[in-house]
């Protein structure tokens, strides 16, 4: 077969070089078929360096990684996302979970919640107008939307979205949570101030340590624990585990599972978990 022409020198090895890198950092596997991914993902690094061979990128990678390490794992994260992706946890949320916080919490009427590889924040901003519309005025709702890459981050506390971003919304949800652009910004919205107040972004490695106090409602982790070996999800659910109370969820992706991993979870359905209660 013959090998693709390309602008830069890329071999194996500097594929080897380079997820390695990334797993050691974030504890994401990067299968052979990720190979061509890195080189398109990475391109565009290794002509703003001026460099002519991925040989070379990743040995100043590795020389410079106070200069290059964030431009690094911010170009091989993957970020697919959008408003009330899998609708049904949302539903779930508002029909089954809310109604049991709002009898638990009656005393101090807060409710805190995690948003875990919230990524460009369309599922925080999601959480927060489901929470807006089933919980009373008067109550204090926060929200805390990490990922590893800062880029998104900014993207997600900016809360500027192309107009096709808000498509699936329905339109009487649409107007009361977004502005629409006008003149140059007229194929754009903006998530409106009452929103974005509920909402903390913080850039955080989940390999690493969480410099997080007290416990959280309701957990939502999806499509992250996917990218992670069998032991690293157990360790990943097992810390989630210790900052939930008995009864309380974790939401995570549709192809993922917890089963047959050593966890303090039970599966309710629809992958959705809860701390089992002892």
């Amino acid at each position: 077969m013959k090998e693709k022409a390309r602008e830069f020198e890329y071999t194996q090895a500097d594929f080897d070089v380079l997820r390695k890198i990334s797993n050691q950092y974030s504890g994401i596997l990067v299968p052979d078929d990720k190979f061509d991914m890195f080189y398109s993902r990475l391109s565009k690094r290794v002509r703003m360096l001026g460099f002519t061979s991925f040989k070379q990128y990743c040995h100043y990678l590795k020389n410079n990684p106070d200069a290059e390490f964030t431009e690094f794992i911010n170009a091989v994260t993957t970020n697919l996302t959008s408003f009330f992706r899998e609708n049904h946890h949302f539903e779930y949320l508002s029909k089954t979970v809310v109604p049991g916080l709002l009898k638990k919490h009656a005393g101090t009427k807060q409710i805190k919640v995690w948003s875990a590889g919230c990524s460009t924040g369309e599922e925080p901003y999601s959480l927060a107008m489901t929470l807006k519309e089933s919980v009373p005025a008067d109550w204090t709702i926060n929200i805390l939307a990490t990922d590893l890459d800062t880029n998104v981050l900014a993207t997600a506390a900016a809360g500027i979205y192309m107009a096709d971003r808000v498509t699936g919304i329905a339109e009487q949800r649409l107007k009361r949570w977004f502005q629409k652009g006008v003149g140059g910004q007229a194929n754009k919205v903006r998530v409106k101030p009452e929103l974005k107040e509920l909402i903390e972004f913080k850039q955080l490695n989940l390999m690493q340590e969480w410099p997080l106090k007290g416990y959280f409602d309701f957990i939502f982790c999806r499509n992250v624990l996917i990218y992670f070996d069998r032991e690293t999800k157990a360790m990943l659910a097992n810390r989630y585990c210790g900052l939930l109370e008995e009864g309380s969820y974790l939401f995570i992706g549709h192809s993922e599972s917890l089963h047959q991993l050593d966890t303090g979870f039970s599966l309710i359905g629809n992958t959705i978990y809860r701390k089992s209660i002892k």
